[in-house]
């Protein structure tokens, strides 16, 4: 079949061969890739995505984690038109603004829990998250306590693939990769009860697991300490869900030794988990809070950093220059998108529609597939999903690693019109949040089809 851009018409082949020689994609073994091809998607409208064989996609990660709003909104289109006709580029440096970015800076105090407002524009997620590197460190050093420069984070967690993004993350295998982590980052154990704690109850599990945030202190010295940093569902892990009990913890122990808190709201953020923010979710108040991602639905990037009051007023009353930034820090199309992407949602009534419509309707949909054969365990939160697949339901016995299940039934989705994504062997979803029931149910059918055919690999390969 061939595709359509512009004024070139090529076949998926020869957009293979030019992408192979060319084009070095993220997180990819470039050989194995080249070898098998590229899939080409071409279009998009609402919750689907086309490619250039002509198949028609359900996206239940919308793109990545990000297009909340879905594909093809002419608002989105049109405010970034309206801008470039405008005004494409100026940047934030040179003590310059645009509208575009104090707006949305105004936008984002007023959407936001109230301790934020301040915001401190990035690119990404990623540069976000080197922001909080250096904002943190900075606001000690103002405070006379340059020695407290220890960043917590948790194993599994994902925060960018930057060398500090990287290096917050726990991700062993871009650890290898590298020399990371920088100094000064240290990982605890995350809040995996299926992994970790099964054994206890789930409410027990979440307090044990937040201790350790605590016993890590202690080693350290709190006077080291200068913030703690997570997701509030563990997006890129696999949609690890923590106990009620965890973040209420948490929040009690970075009080009690005065460490800051940082909530990387980059998958969370705007609506996923059925609030504006995960950390309103969970009942944390950070300090920081990285956000990218849903801030324009994935339209343009931009991403960036709300800046709470108990940080903004050092740097602000203290700190004369703050040797940081970006050349699109605040780029004004990038503004000018989330500003119709923030007012969309809040005119169709989104975040509210997820909590209490399509997220609870996802969930008791999740839920229903603990009966199958290959489900050791099921979770969501809002617009977010994962099933567990097992070797063995009542033990919970995992499938040996080199096996790859989860890649087997990842290749049964895209065989049957459905992305969904496979961690190990955690499947996981993040639809778009414009997800009606028909269209849950749609995707919940593909899922179910995905699994049987998932099982009947396992059984006639003899490994459960």
């Amino acid at each position: 079949m061939t595709t359509h851009t512009g004024t070139a018409t090529r076949s998926t082949q020869d957009w293979q061969r030019a992408d192979a020689a060319h084009f070095l994609h993220p997180f990819t073994d470039f050989q194995s890739l080249a070898r098998k091809g590229s899939r080409i998607i071409t279009r998009a409208e609402g919750i689907h995505l086309h490619d250039s064989e002509g198949h028609r996609i359900l996206d239940a990660m919308s793109g990545l984690w990000c297009v909340n709003v879905g594909y093809g909104r002419q608002e989105l289109v049109d405010a970034a038109t309206r801008q470039m006709q405008e005004l494409p580029f100026y940047n934030a440096f040179f003590q310059t603004a645009t509208p575009p970015a104090i707006e949305l800076a105004e936008l984002l105090a007023q959407v936001t829990p109230r301790q934020f407002q301040h915001v401190f524009f990035a690119g990404s997620g990623s540069e976000g998250n080197d922001t909080v590197v250096r904002m943190v460190r900075r606001y000690w050093d103002l405070l006379g306590q340059p020695e407290r420069q220890v960043i917590i984070s948790r194993n599994n967690a994902y925060h960018g693939s930057t060398m500090a993004g990287a290096s917050l993350g726990g991700m062993r295998g871009m650890h290898v990769q590298g020399g990371l982590p920088i100094p000064g980052i240290v990982h605890i154990e995350q809040p995996y009860w299926h992994a970790l704690g099964r054994s206890q109850s789930r409410e027990a599990f979440g307090l044990q697991a937040a201790g350790w945030l605590e016993a890590r202190i202690l080693e350290i010295g709190a006077d080291k300490v200068a913030a703690f940093i997570g997701e509030p569902v563990q997006g890129a892990g696999g949609v690890i869900v923590p106990p009620d009990s965890y973040w209420p913890e948490i929040q009690r122990i970075c009080d009690k030794y005065g460490i800051l808190l940082v909530s990387d709201e980059v998958i969370c953020g705007f609506g996923r988990t059925g609030h504006w923010f995960g950390c309103e979710r969970f009942g944390t108040r950070p300090d920081l809070m990285t956000f990218a991602k849903g801030v324009t639905s994935g339209y343009v990037p931009l991403g960036g950093v709300m800046v709470g009051e108990r940080i903004a007023k050092v740097l602000i009353e203290q700190g004369g220059e703050f040797s940081h930034g970006y050349t699109y820090s605040g780029h004004p199309v990038a503004c000018a998108v989330a500003l119709a992407n923030i007012r969309l949602i809040q005119r169709e009534g989104l975040v509210e529609r997820v909590h209490g419509d399509s997220g609870p309707y996802l969930a008791q949909c999740f839920e229903a597939l603990a009966d199958h054969p290959l489900v050791g365990e099921t979770q969501s939160c809002g617009m977010m999903g994962a099933v567990l697949l097992v070797k063995d339901k009542a033990g919970g016995e995992a499938f040996p690693e080199a096996l790859e299940v989860g890649m087997v039934c990842r290749g049964h989705c895209f065989g049957n019109g459905l992305i969904m994504r496979a961690v190990g062997d955690r499947m996981i979803i993040a639809p778009p949040l414009v997800m009606t029931r028909a269209q849950i149910d749609e995707m919940m059918a593909l899922i179910r089809r995905c699994l049987d055919l998932t099982w009947a690999d396992v059984r006639r390969n003899g490994w459960a």
